[in-house]
């Protein structure tokens, strides 16, 4: 990167959500609530997962990775978003800028390998039970895992590449709470249309992809159970409601912010908010609202705290 253009833009400033004090402390006492939500909630699923013996299994496993993820989702733009809420001058190095870019695509990749590994866990439960164990051995855990991270990290790295290098010669403004893509690439003194299209293609198209392929595999798992038990259909919705609503939470906004030609700013921050803040606390609610072992194990690890107390 050329020395000017680098130091045209050493750090950049957000417009934030709103300049209005009385929406601004609306928002830091909703954000301050469910940031604290999601990470208190995701980190007793974790808990759940690990001390558990009877949530000692793929199922678990997978959701304990995807609980990881939330609170670095909402880690990665929330502590900022709320610190720069009462700020005047809301600003971000150029470095951090990069370093929060990353971790949202690598952490966006991540989640994406993991609710289709979800997807097939659910799959071989409901459909091929007597497989279970040998097809979703700890083996075939650890790959996905391991898969996860790696389309995670290649992912973010493609991402960066095409825009570490970008001319920025100003204006160096942001009208987000946080960095993204589509704002950082509208800043460079350059014609971006391919950059744009790149973008689309990796992170939109991708998107679109997994979610229409978690969506048929959600399908096909319905149909298999109908034409075997019609009275199991409506356990298998039960189970499969949790997974497809987290889905929709996951692709809807990540669909919209980078496949839609011309969308409203107003409407991107709105989902912005809903994707860094909400979304991250829903998730442990729907899975331990709607799954029974899930919740008599977090009453069993009450008891036994409950226990310890009295006896200390």
């Amino acid at each position: 990167m050329e020395r000017v253009n680098h130091s045209a833009s050493s750090e950049f400033v957000f417009l934030g959500l709103t300049n209005s004090w009385d929406s601004q402390l609306l928002l830091f006492v909703f954000s301050s609530v469910l940031y604290m939500a999601s990470v208190m909630g995701n980190c007793l699923i974790i808990f759940a997962v690990a001390v558990d013996p009877h949530l000692h299994s793929p199922m678990y496993f997978l959701l304990s990775i995807l609980s990881v993820t939330d609170v670095g989702v909402s880690s990665s733009t929330s502590p900022k978003m709320m610190y720069d809420l009462f700020k005047k001058h809301k600003v971000i190095s150029f470095r951090g800028c990069v370093i929060q870019m990353f971790f949202i695509h690598a952490i966006g990749g991540v989640e994406m390998v993991l609710l289709i590994a979800m997807a097939f866990d659910r799959y071989v439960a409901i459909c091929k039970p007597l497989h279970y164990l040998t097809m979703m051995s700890p083996k075939m855990c650890i790959f996905f895992l391991i898969t996860a991270l790696v389309v995670g990290l290649m992912h973010s790295v493609i991402q960066l590449a095409f825009i570490v290098n970008l001319p920025l010669c100003g204006p160096n403004i942001l009208d987000s709470f946080f960095c993204d893509l589509p704002q950082f690439i509208k800043l460079a003194c350059m014609d971006t249309y391919r950059l744009e299209l790149l973008v689309s293609i990796n992170s939109g198209f991708m998107s679109i992809g997994s979610f229409f392929l978690l969506i048929i595999s959600y399908i096909v798992i319905i149909f298999t159970v109908q034409k075997h038990s019609a009275s199991g259909s409506s356990k298998a919705l039960s189970t499969l409601s949790a997974h497809v609503t987290v889905v929709v939470l996951f692709f809807g906004p990540a669909i919209f912010f980078y496949t839609w030609p011309s969308s409203s700013t107003h409407l991107d921050k709105f989902l912005a908010l809903f994707d860094a803040v909400v979304t991250p606390v829903l998730n442990p609610m729907i899975y331990t609202l709607r799954n029974q072992e899930m919740k008599m194990a977090i009453k069993r690890i009450f008891r036994q705290l409950m226990g310890y107390r009295q006896i200390s």
